[in-house]
C-alpha cells in the first residue's frame, strides 16, 4: 500500500504540470433555474468533449456540495441546483464558489470558480412596522432621533442606498450614513420647533429604497407624540460596548453591562433597557436585565458556530425619550484557566512631590495552569508615569517614573493586565486608582491683568464698586484664597484709607466720599495669598477712576458781573445785521458733558433786536438798529451745562446805541430808557462822554502794552502776572474755583462786526507733562499734584468755552 500511495503522489506531482495557473472564471446570477448553461468549460480548457467521458471528468469542491454539473456529452457546465446568493454568501461584498474539474488517466485538474452574481430579488425590511416617537416640544432643531434601520439581504448596488419621507413635512428629514467603525446609521433629524399645542401627534411613512435596476423599497410607520417636557434624552456611556465571553460560560453568566445616564430626575430619569431589533431578529441566548442593562446568557454558546454577535440595545427614559447602542459580543475560545492577579501592598493617595522610583503597589500573579499556558506577561496600559519592574519570581512592583502634578492629573487609573501563553491567551486585569495628594505649589492667579473700577464723585460712604477675584489650582486650604491691600510702590506710605477690599471675597469699597475735582483716579495694589504652608501670593494693580457729575455751576468770566451797574458794550446805529456786540464768556469746572455750555437770551430790552450764539456765547444783532430802539438796552444771557439735572448762571449787561461819539452831545431827550420811562438827565450825558475817553484811552493804553509784551517776551521774560488780570477773575481765583498754575492773557475789544474776542492765551508754550499723584501731608489731610497739560490743550474751543479738563487746569499766580 505504501509503494502504491508513493506512486499516486510521484503521478500527481507529475500532473501538476498539466494543471492550468490561471482558473477558469465565469459568473452566473443568483436563483437561475436547475440546467441553466453557465458556460462551455471543455472547450475553455482546451478539451474535446469525447475526452471528458474517456477520461472520467468530475467536479470536485471543498466541502462536498455540488452546485453545478458537468455535462460530459457536450462539456457544458450546469446549474446543478437553484442558486440563492445571501444563503451561501450571505452580505459579502463578492461570492465565489471554487471547485475543480478532474480527469484521470492521466490525472489532470482544473481550477474553475464560479462568481454568483446578486440580483435585486429581497427588498428592504425595518424591523419594526410602527416606531412611536416621543419627542418633547422643548427639543431644538437639528435634535436627532435614531431610527432603527431596515435590513437587506442584498449586496452592492441592490442593497439600501437611500431613505426619505412620505408624505414630506415641514419638522422632520431623515439622515442616512456610516459611522467610522463601518455601523451604518439611521436619523429622524427634527427640522424646526416643535409645538404640542398646535400640533400633538403627527404620522408619516420612513422609506427605504434598494439601489437595484427595479427598485425595491420597504416601510415603516412613524407615530410622533409630543410631550410637554422631559427635555434630556438617555445617553450611553459609549457608542459601542465589546464584550468577551468564554464558550463554556454556563447559564446566565454576565456579557457585559450597558450603562445610559439621564440628566432628568423622578420618571423622567428612569432608564429601561431593551433590544431594539424584531423579536425574530436577536440572536437566541441573550437577555438584557431592564433595570440593570446587564446582558446574560441564556444557554452555552458554541465558538465553532458563531465567533461573534452583534446586538442593538435601546435604552428609553421614562419620559420616552431612547438612544441606541451596538453591542460586539465575542465568544472566546477554551482556554480553562486565567492568570490571577495578588495584590501584596499598594498605597494611595500619594503626595504629588513624590520622587520617581517609589512603589506604589507590590502584585504576584499565578495561574493554575501548566506549560504554555501557564506562562504569564504582565503589561501597563499605556501610561507615562507609571511602569511595571520584575521583583524576584512572580512579583511585579508598580513604581513612578516621573514627578507627578495633582492640577494636572488628580487620579491615575492604572490597568495592569497579566496574559497567559495559551491559545487563545487568556487575560486579566487589575485596576489600581492612584488618588494624587495636594501639595502647595501654585499662587493665586487673578481672573484679569489688571482692574479698572468706577465710583461717582460724591458717593455714599462704604459704596461697593467692584471686586477682585483669583484662583488657586491647589486644594483644601492650599486654594483658599484672602485679600489684603499693600502701597502701590514699595517706598509709600501704606495704602490711601480711602479704598478697603474684604479680605474673604475680594469687594472692594470706597469708604468717604470723593470729589472728581481734586481727584481723577487711585491706584492700589491688592494682594490675594493662600493658607498653605508656606504662603504663596500675587499681586495686582486696581486703578480707581472718580468719574464727573454735574456738581458745579457754571462761571461768568466776561463780562464782570461784580460791578454795579453791568458794563455797558457800545452799538454804532450804522451796524447791521449780524454785528458782534460783544462775547459771553463762561467756564465750568465739572468734566464731558457737564461742562458742555449753552447760551441763551433770557431777559432783553428788545429781544427782536439781539441773539446770543448757543455754542459760541457771541451776541449780535438779528437786524439792523433803527432810530425808533431805545438807546440803553438791557440784556441778561443764560448760561447752562449740558449735565443732569442741568445747572446754570446769569449774565446781566447793558448795549448803548449810539450815532457816533457826537451822540454824545446830544440834548437830554434823545437819550430816553424804557426803564425809566424819562428823559436822560445830564448825568447820563457826563457819562457818556467819560466812558467815550475812557473807551479811547483803554484802546491807546492796550496797543502800547501789547507792543511792549512782544518785546519782552522776544528778551525772555513774563510780561503778566496776576496784578494784570480783571478783578472778576481774581474773585474767582480767590473762591477756590480755578486753579493756581499759569497766567493767561484777556484781551477785551468791541467795534465792527469783524471783532475779535480772545480769551486765556497761554503766555507758556507748554510745560513738562507729570502724573496726578495722591500724597498724605501733616495730620489727616491729603496732598493733591495735579499735573498741567499743554498750552495748546489750555485753548479756548470754538464755542468759546472750556473742558473740563481744561478748566481743572487753571490756576492764576
Amino acid at each position: 500500500m505504501a509503494i502504491a500511495r508513493q506512486v499516486l503522489c510521484v503521478s500527481a506531482f507529475l500532473s501538476l504540470s498539466h494543471a492550468r495557473s490561471q482558473p477558469l472564471r465565469y459568473s452566473v446570477a443568483e436563483e437561475g433555474e436547475s440546467g441553466s448553461v453557465v458556460a462551455n468549460v471543455a472547450e475553455d480548457a482546451g478539451l474535446a468533449p469525447a475526452q471528458l467521458s474517456a477520461r472520467r471528468a468530475r467536479l470536485a469542491s471543498e466541502d462536498g456540495r455540488q452546485h453545478f454539473r458537468l455535462e460530459r456529452g457536450t462539456g457544458r457546465l450546469v446549474v446543478a441546483e437553484r442558486l440563492d446568493r445571501e444563503e451561501l454568501c450571505g452580505q459579502a461584498a463578492t461570492c465565489t464558489l471554487p471547485f475543480e474539474l478532474v480527469l484521470a488517466n492521466p490525472l489532470q485538474f482544473f481550477r474553475v470558480e464560479v462568481a454568483v452574481q446578486d440580483i435585486n430579488d429581497h427588498a428592504p425590511v425595518f424591523p419594526e412596522e410602527q416606531v412611536t416617537f416621543k419627542i418633547p416640544e422643548t427639543s431644538n432643531p437639528g435634535s436627532r432621533f435614531p431610527l432603527e434601520g431596515a435590513q437587506d439581504l442584498d449586496a452592492g448596488n441592490n442593497s439600501i442606498q437611500a431613505y426619505s419621507i412620505s408624505p414630506e413635512n415641514e419638522y422632520f428629514s431623515v439622515s442616512f450614513g456610516a459611522r467610522r467603525n463601518g455601523d451604518k446609521y439611521v436619523e429622524l433629524v427634527l427640522q424646526k420647533p416643535l409645538d404640542r399645542e398646535e400640533q400633538a401627534e403627527m404620522h408619516f411613512t420612513v422609506i427605504a429604497m434598494d439601489g437595484g435596476v427595479l427598485p425595491r423599497s420597504g416601510t415603516t410607520q412613524i407615530h410622533i407624540v409630543v410631550l410637554d417636557a422631559n427635555d434630556n434624552a438617555p445617553v450611553f456611556t459609549q457608542d459601542r460596548y465589546v464584550g468577551h465571553i468564554l464558550e463554556n460560560a454556563p447559564e446566565g453568566s454576565v456579557v457585559l453591562r450597558v450603562v445610559a445616564t439621564d440628566q432628568d430626575v423622578g420618571v423622567n430619569g428612569d432608564i429601561s433597557y431593551q433590544f431594539s431589533q424584531a423579536v425574530g431578529q436577536i440572536p437566541l441566548g441573550f437577555v438584557i436585565d431592564p433595570i440593570s442593562g446587564e446582558i446574560k446568557l441564556t444557554k452555552s454558546l458554541d465558538f465553532e458556530a458563531a465567533q461573534k454577535y452583534e446586538l442593538s440595545v435601546r435604552a428609553t427614559d421614562g419620559g420616552g425619550l431612547s438612544a441606541i447602542c451596538k453591542v460586539l459580543v465575542q465568544v472566546v475560545d477554551v482556554n480553562d484557566n486565567a492568570p490571577e492577579l495578588v495584590v501584596s501592598s499598594f498605597s494611595s493617595p500619594l503626595p504629588e512631590n513624590t520622587l520617581p522610583g517609589t512603589v506604589v503597589a507590590l502584585f504576584n500573579v499565578k495561574d493554575r495552569d501548566s506549560g504554555a499556558n501557564g506562562k504569564i506577561s504582565c503589561a501597563l496600559e499605556d501610561q507615562l508615569s507609571f511602569s511595571l519592574h520584575p521583583a524576584y519570581k512572580n512579583y511585579y512592583e508598580l513604581v513612578t517614573v516621573s514627578v507627578l502634578d495633582r492640577e494636572e492629573i488628580a487620579q491615575y487609573i492604572l490597568s495592569v493586565t497579566a496574559a497567559d501563553m495559551g491559545s487563545p491567551p487568556l487575560t486579566t486585569t487589575q485596576t489600581f486608582t492612584v488618588d494624587i495628594s495636594d501639595v502647595n505649589d501654585n499662587a493665586p492667579v487673578f481672573n484679569q491683568t489688571s482692574y479698572t473700577m468706577y465710583v461717582r464723585e460724591n458717593n455714599v460712604p462704604t459704596v461697593l464698586v467692584g471686586a477682585v477675584s483669583a484662583a488657586d489650582a491647589d486644594t483644601g486650604s492650599n486654594a483658599k484664597v484672602t485679600y489684603s491691600l499693600l502701597p502701590a510702590h514699595p517706598t509709600e506710605q501704606p495704602p490711601c484709607s480711602c479704598i478697603s477690599v474684604n479680605s474673604e471675597n475680594g469687594d472692594v469699597f470706597v469708604l468717604r466720599p470723593l470729589d472728581y475735582e481734586q481727584l481723577k483716579q487711585i491706584e492700589v495694589l491688592v494682594s490675594a495669598s493662600d493658607a498653605g504652608s508656606p504662603t504663596l501670593s500675587a499681586n495686582i494693580t486696581v486703578r480707581l477712576v472718580v468719574v464727573d457729575e454735574n456738581d458745579n455751576a457754571p462761571l461768568v468770566l466776561y463780562p464782570s458781573q461784580d460791578s454795579n451797574p453791568p458794563p455797558s458794550e457800545l452799538v454804532p446805529m450804522s451796524s447791521e445785521a449780524g454785528y458782534l456786540v460783544t462775547k459771553v464768556v463762561a467756564v465750568d469746572a465739572d468734566s464731558g458733558q457737564n461742562s458742555w455750555l449753552s447760551y441763551h437770551l433770557l431777559r432783553a430790552t428788545d429781544p427782536g433786536l439781539f441773539v446770543v450764539g448757543a455754542q459760541s456765547g457771541e451776541v449780535r444783532l438779528r437786524r439792523p438798529v433803527t432810530e425808533r430802539d431805545a438807546v440803553k438796552q438791557k440784556l441778561v444771557i443764560l448760561v447752562r451745562d449740558n449735565g443732569q439735572p442741568p445747572l446754570s448762571a446769569t449774565a446781566s449787561l447793558s448795549a448803548l446805541l449810539l450815532s457816533g461819539f457826537s451822540d454824545l452831545h446830544l440834548p437830554h431827550s434823545s437819550l430816553t430808557t424804557e426803564d425809566d420811562g424819562d428823559s436822560l438827565t445830564m448825568y447820563l450825558i457826563i457819562s457818556l462822554v467819560f466812558v467815550s475817553l475812557l473807551f479811547l484811552a483803554s484802546m491807546a493804553a492796550f496797543f502800547t502794552h501789547k507792543v511792549c509784551k512782544r518785546k519782552e517776551l522776544k528778551c525772555g521774560h513774563v510780561l503778566y502776572g496776576a496784578g494784570t488780570l480783571q478783578g472778576g477773575l481774581a474773585d474767582a481765583a480767590a473762591m477756590g474755583t480755578l486753579p493756581h498754575p499759569y497766567c493767561y492773557e484777556i484781551n477785551l475789544t468791541t467795534g465792527s462786526g469783524n471783532s475779535e474776542f480772545k480769551f486765556l492765551k497761554p503766555i507758556l508754550p507748554s510745560l513738562p507733562p507729570q502724573h496726578c499723584t495722591m500724597g498724605r501731608g501733616t495730620g489727616e489731610e491729603q496732598d493733591f499734584t495735579c499735573d498741567p497739560v499743554t498750552m495748546e490743550d489750555m485753548a479756548p474751543n470754538n464755542a468759546g468755552t472750556l473742558s473740563a479738563e481744561q478748566f481743572n487746569s487753571l490756576s492764576f499766580n
